[in-house]
């Protein structure tokens, strides 16, 4: 399997903030992905992951994926990718994923404002943030990833497939989908606090 990957915008000192790769996924696994999606286990998006639900910040509702057996084929994966982005590019302290990947839907009216996976206050494990984006491009309005680089907003590409690598102290947002759903996956690969 071939992977295709480019990088995001390279400040002066060749630090990237983003990296994006195609290929991981083919388009059979990506609709196995899609099915997991079940109602009863949808939640509210929570903000922090501390039972926060701030409105004004952040609406999607959200599922996680067990990291059971069955979906080894989806870790294993991510895993293999964040380690060959961070090798190549970050050099980050990594130990592994310490949360459930979480199905993402955005509906119209959704969004996610700007934020850092990092987390406010005490200590965040999070070193590398992922998203996956399962669904087709024009399936959907508004709903992009951009980053704030600099004074810079700049978008991500949002083809099937997609996965986006970033530091998860990158500043971030999801724009309000207008029209139609949007769905990802997005991991977190943990490390020790920074020091």
């Amino acid at each position: 399997m071939s992977i295709n990957y480019s990088f995001g915008l390279p400040l002066k000192n060749n630090f990237v903030e983003f990296i994006y790769y195609q290929g991981l996924f083919l388009p059979h696994e990506i609709d196995r992905i899609l099915g997991f999606w079940d109602d009863e286990k949808t939640i509210k998006a929570e903000v922090d992951g501390e039972s926060v639900y701030k409105d004004e910040l952040r609406k999607s509702s959200v599922m996680f994926v067990d990291n059971t057996p069955e979906n080894d084929w989806i870790y294993n994966r991510l895993a293999g990718l964040a380690i060959k982005s961070n090798n190549e590019r970050y050099h980050f302290d990594l130990l592994g994923f310490h949360q459930e990947l979480q199905l993402t839907r955005y509906s119209e009216g959704d969004f996610f404002d700007w934020h850092l996976d990092f987390g406010v206050g005490g200590t965040s494990s999070r070193k590398l943030s992922m998203t996956i984006q399962l669904s087709e491009p024009d399936a959907y309005e508004g709903g992009d990833l951009q980053f704030m680089i600099n004074q810079n907003i700049v978008t991500a590409p949002r083809e099937k497939g997609t996965i986006v690598i970033f530091p998860s102290f990158i500043i971030h947002r999801v724009t309000p989908i207008t029209k139609g759903t949007r769905e990802s996956i997005v991991g977190w690969v943990a490390g020790p606090p920074y020091r």
